[in-house]
C-alpha cells in the first residue's frame, strides 16, 4: 500500500518555529533566507512568528531554498496546516519497479567488483554477489535481522579487525557520516554516530592518517578471507531528481579496484564461482 510519509513529532510545533529551526541550522540569516526566497525579510519575519500564515506554494519555496530533505518538507507542510506531499513507499512497491530495476541493473551490472544500497540509516537493502564475499568471516549475529553496513564495517566481529587503514577509513567515515546529520538532523543517525565512535580499534590497526588518499579518493583496504589485501576506491550514487522519500533517502555504494592487483583476484574470484555447464 502507498504511504505518506509520517510527520514526525516536531512538525505539530509552529510552523514558524520550525522554520526557524532549519534557517538557524542552515546557518542563514533572515536577510539570507528572504533573498534566496524573494520575499521581503519582514515577511518572513512575520511567518516566524506566527504573525502571517505561509500559503502551500511559500512552505515548498522557502523548504527547496533550506534544502530541506524530502521527510522534512512533508513535516513543514503539516506543521503550516497542509497535507503532506511525498509519498514514502517500500522499494518493493510496483510503482517503484522502474527505480527497483535501475538499481538491480547498477548492482548486477558492477560486478565482479562489489556494489550494494542502503537506506537513510545506512541499513542493506540490496547486494550483489560479490559482497558475501568480503563478509565471510563477520559473525553470524551481525548478519541477522536488519543489517547495518556502518556497524558491519566497523564492529570489531564485523568487518574492522580485516581493514588494514581501519583509522583511516574510520575518520572517512565519521566524517561522512556528521555530514549526513547536518543535512537530515536525524536522530537515529547521531545515536549510531555515538555507536560507532565507541567501538574499539583492534590492536595493531593503523592509528595515524599518513595523508595516503591516491591522489583523489581515500582507499579501502580490506584482507580477504583468501589472504589477498584488497585495495578499494567507493563511489555513491543518488537519485537525481526523486520526489519519493524513499527513493531521495536510497544511495549506491560502489567499489572500485584501486590496483591492478585487486582487479585481477575479484576477476579470479568471480571465475570459480560463476556457474558450469553440465
Amino acid at each position: 500500500m502507498n504511504s505518506i510519509a509520517a510527520a514526525p513529532a516536531h512538525a505539530r510545533q509552529p510552523f514558524g518555529e520550525h522554520l526557524r529551526f532549519w534557517r538557524q541550522h542552515r546557518r542563514m540569516s533572515q536577510l539570507d533566507l528572504a533573498h534566496e526566497a524573494e520575499i521581503s525579510t519582514r515577511h518572513l519575519s512575520f511567518v516566524e512568528t506566527g504573525r502571517s500564515v505561509p500559503s502551500r506554494e511559500m512552505v515548498l519555496r522557502l523548504a527547496e531554498r533550506l534544502e530541506v530533505p524530502l521527510r522534512e518538507r512533508n513535516s513543514l507542510l503539516v506543521s503550516a496546516g497542509y497535507a503532506p506531499m511525498y509519498r514514502e513507499r517500500p522499494l518493493d512497491d510496483p510503482a517503484l519497479s522502474a527505480a527497483r530495476g535501475a538499481v538491480q541493473l547498477i548492482l548486477k551490472s558492477h560486478e565482479p567488483y562489489p556494489a550494494l544500497a542502503v537506506d537513510r540509516h545506512w541499513n542493506l537493502l540490496a547486494m550483489n554477489a560479490m559482497v558475501p564475499h568480503l563478509l565471510a568471516t563477520v559473525d553470524p549475529s551481525l548478519l541477522q535481522g536488519q543489517v547495518n553496513v556502518l556497524r558491519l564495517s566497523l564492529h570489531p566481529q564485523g568487518l574492522a579487525s580485516r581493514i588494514e587503514n581501519l583509522a583511516q577509513w574510520r575518520t572517512h567515515l565519521f566524517e561522512r557520516l556528521r555530514q549526513q546529520i547536518h543535512v537530515t538532523n536525524d536522530a537515529t543517525l547521531a545515536a549510531l554516530y555515538e555507536e560507532l565512535r565507541a567501538y574499539p580499534v583492534p590492536p595493531g590497526a593503523d592509528t595515524h592518517l599518513d595523508g595516503e588518499l591516491l591522489g583523489v579518493a581515500m582507499p579501502f583496504r580490506f584482507r580477504s578471507a583468501a589472504g589477498p589485501v584488497l585495495s578499494f576506491i567507493s563511489t555513491t550514487t543518488v537519485f537525481g531528481t526523486p520526489v519519493d522519500v524513499t527513493l531521495q533517502e536510497l544511495a549506491l555504494e560502489t567499489f572500485f579496484p584501486a590496483d591492478a592487483a585487486t582487479a585481477a583476484a575479484l576477476g579470479q574470484l568471480a571465475a570459480s564461482q560463476a556457474p558450469t555447464d553440465r
